[in-house]
């Protein structure tokens, strides 16, 4: 056996320390409403969320006809940019898109 030394001590402790905290996902959800045009919300889904024509008119599509649709899910902080992301870009072309995040999976 082998003595430890105090350098072994701590080095061990720093391992599990460091351990990462495992966050939860957050989906990104956009709200239908009367006013935002179609083409404005498949926009934002390729500008803001990276979606190809097809998956951003299929999400637009879902939005329109369920009322709400999956954009994405992120950690907590990238959600909560693309929301904000999501209602600065809505605001500034004059509608009034609505984005939330919720916590959970895909």
């Amino acid at each position: 056996m082998t003595p430890t030394t105090p350098k072994d001590e701590v080095l061990e402790r720093t391992k599990t320390v460091k351990k990462e905290k495992k966050t939860p996902p957050y989906r990104v959800l956009l709200m239908n409403d009367d006013y935002t045009p179609m083409e404005f919300v498949v926009e934002v889904l390729r500008d803001i969320f990276g979606k190809g024509d097809a998956e951003a008119v299929h999400i637009m599509l879902k939005v329109h006809v369920e009322g709400s649709g999956l954009a994405g899910v992120y950690p907590f902080e990238i959600a909560e940019t693309k929301v904000e992301e999501v209602h600065a870009r809505a605001r500034a072309e004059g509608h009034p898109l609505k984005a939330i995040m919720e916590e959970g999976e895909a």
